[in-house]
């Protein structure tokens, strides 16, 4: 790739934003020698890095490499066993720090889950070194500091010193309390000269404190004298501190050896670590531009959406959409000035050399870039006083530099141009031929190209020849302001006479320019006219269609939520309608049973008992109906089962009978299958199925619901005949349990003239069949008994008929 087209494009202000995102040197350097590459697989492979940091940022947030520096500058000493000072070990320490907080955030999330990616491996690499890291800061506290525990003959010298120290203020302190020794004084404190501890003593009186002179005050009255007294406890206090020199010495030696050892493994480190401090820095610049990861294809076409150069405010630009090279392959922009022709052209080309560098492009998702071998870009104005160039000179020496490339190109290379205001700067008319010829020769030459223009005979060019499509940046007459919409196949004014109108030029002047104009150019920028006029009315009428069905589909969900309200409605009056009706039956029938049993009771013999009898079942058979109805739910769409959503036992409801049950069998290959109600088997389609919660109406009940029975007890024991099932759950109870629940449920199945009933507990160790069987005995309305058959639960099931 030219190294111009960079610069021209703006490429190398995105290089200065991705430093800005890098830690290292070595990470900047990387960024700094970002180019565009033509290995399909090494850029593929750099945009899979980028998005799996980027991926790694949004879930597990961000990681900085600041602490890491190189390590090469110190190889030559630790070859020849130098010693490296204590600042020197604390960036072998740093180096360190920063590799094991890259390796605990490569390994694994927060959750201990190992991370498997693109950049798996380069987190593998890195060998934070533990053991050395924990013995450098153990020993060096600071630059300027060893701690104590380095070592402990260190520990040992140091505690020395300070007794020492201690020793030796302690003999001066008693010689300030002699009055003889403090008159001879300047001032009454211990001083240090030449790292010797000193008395300022006043010239005069010298010979009151014998001892070694040091240093004197600038005027002489003053000399710091070393008493004779501390003299030994000061050299060797002094011989401490060159022990101490020496420990010290010993210990930098040995931090230095052991990173020595592993320097290998330490510069491998910091080379990784540049390396993901490159890659991460790619990851925060597509994140701060909010963008995607481009698809980069051996040829085709250039397929950008809502694409938006880096430059601008995402927030307020207006995203470019785009399709180079299927149905076209030259685009020739026109439109009036900053309109934002040349912004087109540039967020083209900067996105192509982004995607090619393996950079995201601020762009929507599944963008699509041909890999070009070479890009050229003719932009702005390169005019030079000392080369004697104009502006049409160093536009048309561009040009021919890029014509010569495009002769040296090979049939497989895929090649972009860029031409803004092409041939501009010079007579219109040649500038005009020349333009189309430069086109001609660019399209002939197999490369893509976008070109502006102001030319007029441009835009027939593109209307008259194959692959060249016109397109303009649409302007606003009114408010004299451009919207920077790229409008493809739709050709641009300058409207050079409307904004000139609009800023107030007079009348005349302007027919008088209109009348200058040919009848060729005037019929041609009225028939322009009349097209933008035509699609701005399109636009409005798509506009205007669109917030219609809008409003239709408002409608709509409006009327459907309207009509769901009044169905539930309806259901709810018949509802409480058939329970009124369910009460006043549950009345009467209850006076009737009250009168039977007052006849039976008291031995009327002229009562007619067989027909009051009849009468009595009859209403109860009535009652059962409308209570039926009294319970039926709101119709509601239910989900269609699949044969995999059953198993053998699942509780299901079959909607045609409104009946629960069991399931018996699976669904056999038409979807039919066996369903266990009480005592009665049935075929039926698995679509006229819904799965429901299974409940036993006898397992023990909470306080509440036992206060909820009790109040409704007073409804007579008839009622019970359209709510008892003919089976009973026992499955999960203990012994105690299953006999209290046996004995309710045998009473109110005896009372609703249930002949048989069927008592599940399972098959076991036996305890809770024999329990059953040994109640069943014993209860005074049971005719018979029996083990279920094949079919019916076997022994797991036992089989009652109650005395009729």
């Amino acid at each position: 790739m030219n190294k111009k087209v960079l610069t021209t494009l703006e490429f190398d202000k995105q290089i200065r934003a991705l430093e800005g995102y890098a830690t290292t040197d070595k990470g900047r350097e990387y960024c700094k020698n970002i180019r565009s590459l033509s290995d399909m697989q090494k850029i593929k492979k750099y945009l899979t890095q980028t998005n799996d940091a980027l991926t790694r940022i949004f879930k597990y947030g961000e990681i900085s490499f600041t602490g890491a520096s190189d390590m090469e500058v110190f190889r030559k000493r630790l070859e020849i066993e130098s010693s490296l000072s204590a600042g020197e070990l604390l960036q072998v320490a740093s180096l360190l720090a920063v590799s094991k907080r890259a390796k605990k955030y490569g390994s694994s999330d927060a959750r201990g889950n190992e991370i498997e990616d693109s950049l798996s491996a380069y987190f593998d690499h890195i060998d934070p070194l533990d053991s050395l890291y924990n013995e450098i800061t153990r020993c060096i506290l600071s630059e300027n500091e060893i701690a104590d525990e380095a070592s402990p003959e260190l520990y040992s010298v140091r505690k020395s010193i300070l007794k020492t120290n201690e020793k030796i203020r302690n003999e001066l302190n008693g010689m300030l309390n002699k009055a003889s020794v403090r008159d001879a004084l300047q001032e009454a404190v211990i001083t240090s000269r030449l790292g010797r501890f000193c008395l300022p003593v006043r010239a005069d009186s010298k010979a009151k404190v014998p001892g070694m002179v040091h240093d004197q005050s600038s005027t002489g009255s003053t000399l710091f004298i070393e008493p004779m007294a501390v003299v030994t406890m000061n050299n060797e206090l002094k011989e401490l501190e060159l022990k101490e020199k020496e420990e010290i010495a010993a210990i930098l030696k040995h931090l230095s050896q052991l990173a020595g050892e592993s320097f290998d493994i330490i510069t491998n480190n910091y080379s990784v670590l540049t390396r993901l401090d490159f890659i991460f820095a790619k990851a925060m610049l597509a994140k701060e531009q909010n963008a995607s990861l481009p698809q980069i294809k051996e040829g085709g076409a250039v397929i950008l959406k809502k694409a938006v150069h880096p430059a601008l405010d995402p927030k307020t630009a207006v995203p470019l959409n785009l399709v180079l090279g299927e149905d076209y392959h030259t685009l020739i922009i026109t439109g009036p000035n900053t309109g934002g022709k040349t912004v087109a052209l540039k967020t083209v080309g900067l996105l192509c050399l982004m995607a090619l560098s393996g950079l995201f492009i601020p762009a929507g998702d599944r963008c699509e870039i041909p890999l070009f071998t070479e890009i050229y870009a003719d932009i702005g104005d390169e005019q030079s006083i000392e080369q004697s160039l104009s502006t049409f000179s160093s536009h048309m020496t561009n040009i021919v530099s890029v014509l010569k490339g495009l002769k040296k190109r090979k049939e497989s290379d895929n090649v972009l141009v860029l031409y803004d205001e092409l041939c501009s700067g010079t007579d219109p008319a040649e500038g005009a031929a020349l333009a189309v010829s430069i086109l001609e020769e660019t399209k002939n030459a197999g490369a893509l190209c976008m070109a502006t223009t102001h030319y007029s005979e441009l835009k027939l060019y593109a209307l008259s020849s194959e692959n060249v499509e016109n397109a303009s940046c649409e302007f606003d007459v009114e408010t004299l302001s451009p919207t920077y919409r790229l409008l493809i196949g739709v050709p641009g004014k300058s409207n050079a006479f409307a904004i000139s109108k609009k800023l107030g030029l007079s009348d005349d002047i302007l027919s008088d320019a209109k009348e200058r104009m040919n009848e060729q150019d005037q019929s041609f920028d009225d028939l322009f006219t009349d097209m933008e006029a035509k699609r701005i009315a399109m636009e409005k009428d798509r506009e205007d269609i669109r917030r219609e069905r809008e409003e239709i589909a408002a409608l709509k969900q409006s009327y459907s939520d309207k009509n769901r309200r009044l169905e539930e409605r309806r259901d709810k009056i018949l509802r409480e309608a058939n329970e009124k009706a369910s009460n006043i039956l549950k009345d009467a029938k209850n006076n009737a049973d009250a009168a039977i049993r007052n006849i039976n009771k008291y031995g009327d013999a002229n009562a007619d008992m067989a027909k009051l009898e009849q009468e009595r079942q009859k209403l109860g058979k009535k009652l059962k109906t409308t209570v039926t109805k009294s319970v039926q739910p709101v119709k509601t769409t239910h989900k269609q089962l699949k044969p995999q959503d059953l198993h053998i036992g699942d509780a299901v409801k079959v909607l045609s009978m409104n009946l629960t049950g069991t399931v018996h069998t699976l669904p056999d290959k038409d979807g039919n299958l066996e369903i266990l109600m009480g005592i009665m088997h049935t075929k039926v389609h698995i679509s006229d199925l819904v799965l429901v919660e299974e409940k036993n109406p006898y397992a023990p009940k909470s306080k509440k619901e036992r206060k909820m029975a009790g109040v409704a007890k007073g409804a007579g024991a008839f009622s019970k005949s359209a709510y008892i099932s003919a089976e009973l759950m026992l499955l999960g109870m203990t012994t105690d349990e299953a006999v209290a629940t046996l004995d309710k449920y045998l009473d109110d199945a005896y009372l609703s003239h249930l002949e048989q009933v069927r008592i599940v507990h399972g098959k076991g160790t036996g305890a809770l069949r024999n329990a059953v069987h040994d109640r069943l005995r014993r209860n005074k309305t049971v005719d018979s008994f029996r083990l279920g058959e094949y079919g019916e639960g076997d022994v797991g099931v036992t089989i009652v008929k109650f005395k009729m």
